[in-house]
């Protein structure tokens, strides 16, 4: 399991991260979702790795 933190605001970000936090769940700054750790989630937390913290749980 891994907790994703949104650290960082989406604005001035392309449409491709901004709808990649979103399908993330993440909505405000400092909300956090936990997942199953799987390769299709590490490829997001990835490509948004500049804007999230991620911590194992």
């Amino acid at each position: 399991m891994v907790k994703v933190t949104l650290v960082k605001s989406t604005i001035g970000e392309i449409e491709s991260v901004k709808a990649t936090v979103a399908a993330l769940g993440l909505k405000k700054i400092r909300s956090e979702k936990t997942f199953e750790d799987t390769p299709a989630l590490r490829g997001q937390i990835k490509k948004v790795a500049h804007l999230v913290k991620v911590e194992e749980v």
